[in-house]
C-alpha cells in the first residue's frame, strides 16, 4: 500500500475509533443525564404521559391534571385559584418547564421516584396506570386567602409571609400581582404567546417577592438593632434615657436625621420610646456605638448574608439578604435604622420576627409536611429543625417587651387583637436618591400569641409604586398593619 492511501487508512480507523469512543460514552458515562435532561423530549413525554400527583393545602388538592388530544403529551396540569398559590406551587408547562414545588418534586408527582419501583411492577401486571404521589404542604388556606385578599384589595405590588415560631413551618406565602399557571400549561403557540406576556409586564407577576427579591427593611430592622444593642450591652435598661440627639448628626458627615415623631418626642428617648414613636436617631446612635462588626455578627446570627436553603425547603430558598461586608461609620449608623446599603428580602425580616417572639431560638422554615405515595402512604415527614440561636432568651424577652409595648401604645395599634398578645414594627423604607419624589416601600413585621401557646409570625411588604397614593400617605402601620391583623386572625381563629 502506497504511503498517501496508507495515510487515509489510518485516518479513517482513527475517525472510527474516536466514534466508537464517543458512542460508548454517550451510552454509559452520559445516559443518566441525557435520559433525565430537563430539554430531552421524552422526559416531558412521560412526566405527562399520566394524571400527575397533587399539591395538598389544608387537606385540599390546589392542583389537578386533565386529559388532552392531539399531542405527545396525555395530560395537562390544572391548577386551582392559581395566581393564590404560584408562589408555593410554581408552574408545570409543558412548553416553558418547571418551577418550585412542581420542579422540585416531580419525581414524586410524575410517578417517577425510585420508591415507587415495586409498585411500577405491580402496575404493569395488572394493567393499572402509573400515579403519582403528592406533596403535602404546610400552608394554612385561611391565612393564605388573608394574605392574598388583603394585597389585592390595595391593588399592591407586595409579599406576606407568615411563620409558625415554634416549628418553622410556613403558613403563607402571598407575592402580588401574581400569574395563573393554568394559562400556560400547555404547548401551544397561543399559551407561548401568554408567557412572554407575563415575562414583559412591567409589573413582573412571575417574580417571587416574598422569596427572590429583596429591599431596604426600613423600621423594621429596628428590632435587630435593638436585640444588637441589648446583647452587647450598649443598651441595658429599655426605659433609660439615652444621650442619642434628634436631629441626630451621622458621624463623619454633615448631615442631620430627624424623625416623623419630633425632636421633642425622640429627643434622648429610651429604647422602648424609640421603638414605640420609630425615633431614628437612638437607633442610629445604637448602631455606632456598636460598630459594623457587632451589628453584622447580630444580623448574621439572624440569618443575613446566608441563603435560605434547606432539603426540605427544596427549590424554595429564599435569596440572600445582606449586611454589607465594609461599611464606613455613616454607613454603619444607616443600617441601625434599616437604611444604607442593607437589604432583605420578606422571608428574612418574618424569620427575624418569628425567632424573637420563639425566645430567640430561629427555626429552619419548610413549606412541605410530608410527602405521600399514590397509596397514601408516608414517604418523608418532616421534623423542625433549629437553624439559630440568634439571642439569648433575656434579649428576646425585652424586644418583645418593647414590639408589644408598641402595638399597645404606639405605631402598630392597628395590629391588635382582643385576647391575643401583639408585638409589631412599622417600617418605611428610601428608595431612590430623591426623597421628595419617590415614595417609599411599606413594611411591617408582627406576632401574636395566645394564651395556650399558639403563635404566628408575619411579615407584610407593599410596594406602592402602582398605587394612587401620596408619599405622607405610605406607612407600614396603615397599609401592612390591617393585613397582618387578619393573617394572625386567620392562624389563631380569632
Amino acid at each position: 500500500m502506497n504511503r498517501p492511501l496508507r495515510h487515509i487508512a489510518i485516518f479513517c480507523g482513527l475517525l472510527m475509533l474516536a466514534l466508537l469512543i464517543r458512542t460508548n460514552w454517550l451510552q454509559f458515562a452520559q445516559s443518566e443525564e441525557l435520559s433525565t435532561h430537563e430539554h430531552n423530549r421524552r422526559v416531558k413525554i412521560t412526566q405527562f404521559a399520566t394524571p400527575r400527583g397533587d399539591i395538598i393545602v389544608g387537606g385540599k388538592a390546589i392542583t389537578g391534571s386533565k386529559a388532552v388530544e392531539g399531542t405527545d403529551f396525555k395530560y395537562q396540569r390544572t391548577f386551582k385559584q392559581g395566581p393564590m398559590y404560584a408562589p408555593v406551587t410554581g408552574y408545570a408547562s409543558q412548553a416553558q418547564g418547571m418551577s418550585l414545588l412542581e420542579k422540585t418534586y416531580d419525581s414524586i408527582l410524575s410517578g417517577q421516584d425510585e420508591r415507587f419501583a415495586f409498585r411500577h411492577a405491580k402496575d404493569i401486571l395488572t394493567g393499572e396506570p402509573r400515579r403519582g404521589g403528592d406533596v403535602i404542604t404546610t400552608i394554612d388556606p385561611k391565612a393564605q386567602e388573608a394574605a392574598y385578599k388583603g394585597l389585592t384589595d390595595l391593588d399592591a405590588r407586595g409579599a406576606v409571609v407568615a411563620l409558625d415560631p415554634a416549628t418553622g413551618k410556613v403558613l403563607a406565602l402571598v407575592s402580588t400581582p401574581s400569574y395563573d399557571p393554568s394559562v400556560f400549561a400547555g404547548n401551544s403557540f397561543k399559551e407561548g404567546d401568554r408567557f412572554q406576556a407575563l415575562v414583559d409586564k412591567k409589573s413582573k407577576p412571575l417574580a417571587n417577592r416574598p422569596l427572590r427579591e429583596t429591599f431596604p427593611p426600613g423600621s423594621t430592622f429596628k428590632i435587630v438593632t435593638a436585640a444588637a444593642a441589648l446583647e452587647h450591652g450598649v443598651v441595658t435598661d429599655v426605659n433609660a434615657p439615652t444621650d442619642a440627639v434628634s436631629p441626630y448628626p451621622l458621624p463623619l458627615a454633615s448631615n442631620k436625621i430627624g424623625s416623623e415623631a419630633g425632636d421633642a418626642v425622640c429627643n434622648k428617648a429610651s429604647l422602648k420610646t424609640a421603638m414605640q414613636y420609630s425615633c431614628n436617631n437612638v437607633f442610629l446612635d445604637a448602631a455606632s456605638k456598636l460598630g459594623v462588626d457587632k451589628m453584622r455578627e447580630t444580623a448574621e446570627k439572624f440569618g443575613f448574608n446566608a441563603d435560605i436553603y434547606s432539603e426540605e425547603f427544596g427549590d424554595m430558598l429564599a435569596t440572600k439578604s445582606l449586611y454589607p461586608e465594609e461599611l464606613d461609620k455613616p454607613g454603619t449608623a444607616l443600617t441601625g435604622m434599616g437604611q444604607g446599603s442593607l437589604t432583605s428580602t420578606p422571608m428574612q425580616m418574618a424569620m427575624v420576627t418569628a425567632a424573637l417572639a420563639n425566645g430567640g431560638k430561629m427555626m429552619q422554615p419548610y413549606i412541605v409536611e410530608k410527602l405521600q405515595g399514590p397509596d397514601l402512604s408516608t414517604l418523608e415527614e418532616h421534623e423542625p429543625k433549629l437553624k439559630n440561636q440568634a439571642v439569648s432568651e433575656e434579649t428576646a424577652k425585652k424586644v418583645q417587651e418593647m414590639m408589644e409595648f408598641t402595638a399597645k401604645e404606639g405605631s402598630a395599634q392597628k395590629a391588635l387583637i382582643d385576647g391575643v398578645t401583639v408585638g409589631g414594627k412599622t417600617g418605611t423604607a428610601q428608595r431612590g436618591n430623591d426623597v421628595t419624589k419617590e415614595v417609599p416601600y411599606g413594611w411591617f413585621v408582627s406576632y401574636g400569641k395566645k394564651a395556650d401557646g399558639q403563635a404566628v409570625a408575619v411579615a407584610v411588604f407593599i410596594d406602592p409604586t402602582a398605587m394612587d397614593i401620596s408619599r405622607s400617605d405610605i406607612s407600614g402601620g396603615g397599609l401592612g398593619a390591617p393585613i397582618a391583623k387578619r393573617v394572625m386572625q386567620a392562624v389563631l381563629g380569632k
